[in-house]
């Protein structure tokens, strides 16, 4: 499949400056790095195919090569090759450390830069009744997270000391390898990417800077949620590191199954069963509702499977603001444990209703006759 023109990936014209350029990388970037979009696949893809964009057109040479001979400029055989690392700073004299620490939040100190991580997303899965998800409710939950050291205040040093800056990195919680025409870029291994060394760390939290606890939060159901649905409550997921904010917390909403009604969007269903006698006769009988007891009448010679609709007795939809309907599916009930006389009456009835079966029993007599004509 052929690539992508560089400059279409970018949104830039051909003639665009470095600092153009620059500027439209920086802001694919921030809106497809894959640590701000954690439930979008596609973005990972984007933000590769940005990168590589940016890393041709921000080296005079390649974009040169790029703008006589396109792609094939860095096939095997063509006039150069892309950067196989993928980090370090373009000719323009842009850092891509730059750009991650705009994403993240980096800030400065020590005569350079400390990465700073937003806290993690929690999800948390909340089984509730569909009362509760028809009426509106509200709970109580208890989560493990992970919250700033109260000891330290998040430094991870122990109190009284400080953090200092690392050496290795200077700061920059990053340091450059040269290999070759080509720099890389990547993660400090001595402080792990905090730009802090901690000589005497917190006895509470170890140097982590933050300690694992549960919360308990307050959570509002709306009337109308549904199955699936997500309720964001902004942070009140993990604790961000060196001053970053936290993460946020999804409720993730799930309706326990219900012993008479089944839920379709903001309608209700059930299942009545009702007498022969009623269904050949007619009567009237009672239903549940969820506000209580409802009466609906059954006419005579009602066959099974008929379903009665009442308007207005489902779910108030929570964006629609209006209410769903309950469908009562009739269901004959065929009697079971007959006595003797019974059973004595019920024949005296078939004998009687077999006289005239086309009469009494149209849908059968229908049945036959499709049967009939098939065999012939």
């Amino acid at each position: 499949m052929s690539k992508k023109d560089y400059y279409e990936v970018l949104g830039v014209n051909k003639d665009a400056s470095d600092e153009e350029i620059k500027k439209a990388y920086r802001k694919l970037a921030m809106k497809y790095h894959p640590d701000r979009n954690p439930d979008n696949p596609k973005a990972e893809e984007h933000f590769k195919e940005a990168k590589e964009a940016y890393e041709t057109l921000s080296d005079g040479q390649k974009r040169a090569a790029y703008d006589q001979y396109g792609h094939s400029a860095f096939e095997s055989g063509g006039m150069g090759g892309g950067n196989p690392f993928g980090a370090g700073a373009g000719a323009g004299g842009f850092d891509f450390g730059d750009i991650f620490g705009d994403i993240f939040g980096g800030a400065r100190g020590g005569g350079g830069r400390t990465q700073a991580h937003r806290g993690s997303d929690l999800r948390y899965n909340l089984e509730i009744t569909l009362e509760e998800a028809a009426r509106g409710a509200q709970k109580q939950i208890r989560i493990p997270t992970m919250v700033e050291c109260e000891t330290c205040k998040g430094s991870g040093a122990k109190p009284g000391t400080s953090a200092t800056t690392c050496q290795t990195c200077a700061g920059h919680g990053q340091v450059r390898m040269q290999q070759g025409f080509f720099s890389i870029q990547q993660t400090c291994p001595r402080c792990h990417g905090s730009g802090k060394q901690i000589s005497s760390p917190c006895g509470s939290c170890h140097g982590a800077g933050r300690t694992k606890q549960h919360k308990t939060l307050e959570i509002k159901i709306p009337a109308g949620i549904d199955t699936g649905m997500r309720l964001r409550h902004s942070g009140h997921g993990e604790a961000g590191s060196n001053g970053a904010p936290s993460g946020d917390l999804y409720v993730e909403i799930h309706i326990r199954p219900h012993n008479v009604f089944q839920r379709e969007g903001d309608d209700l269903h059930c299942e009545m069963p009702i007498s022969f006698a009623t269904a050949a006769l007619g009567g009237e009988i009672e239903i549940p509702t969820l506000d209580g007891k409802a009466s609906i009448k059954i006419p005579a010679e009602t066959q099974s499977g008929k379903i009665f609709r009442l308007r207005g007795k489902g779910i108030k939809g929570m964006r629609t603001g209006t209410h769903g309907d309950l469908n009562c599916h009739v269901v004959v009930e065929t009697p079971s444990n007959l006595t003797e006389r019974q059973k004595e009456l019920l024949r005296e009835f078939e004998s009687i209703s077999q006289q005239d079966s086309a009469r009494h029993s149209p849908r059968a007599q229908s049945f036959l006759d499709k049967v009939k004509a098939f065999f012939s």
